[in-house]
């Protein structure tokens, strides 16, 4: 399984961006999606998870409101939604995708994608 993580970018405090993590090499609709983030000299961090089918979601309190994932497993995409950004959310975004139906925990994710930066200015 391969992950390409898409859509990052420079925006100030307050716009919005859209991440994509295309997965390959197999039917995305078999795995629980992540976004992890990682801030310069801190551990990666939970962002939000899907599970297989979409109707399950788990957010991190600091972006609930704010961020919305999706995704269309007929195009094998998973889409993160970034509204209302902060300059604390600066970091690079991982796309990760685990085989368990439903997946919170960092361990739980075997593939990972290259990472996105996110950059947001005050």
């Amino acid at each position: 399984v391969q992950l390409q993580a898409s859509g990052g970018g420079l925006v100030q405090a307050g716009g919005s961006l859209r991440l994509s993590c295309e997965v390959s090499g197999r039917s995305a609709s078999t795995y629980s999606i992540a976004w992890f983030r990682q801030a310069p000299g801190k551990d990666r961090d939970f962002v939000v998870a899907i599970n297989w089918s979409g109707r399950t979601t788990n957010y991190v309190d600091s972006v609930k409101g704010r961020f919305t994932i999706s995704r269309d497993n007929a195009k094998n995409t998973v889409y993160l939604q970034m509204n209302s950004l902060k300059p604390e959310d600066t970091a690079v975004y991982f796309c990760a995708a685990s085989p368990s139906e439903r997946a919170w925990l960092l361990s739980e994710y075997e593939y990972w994608g290259q990472g996105t930066q996110v950059t947001v200015s005050s």
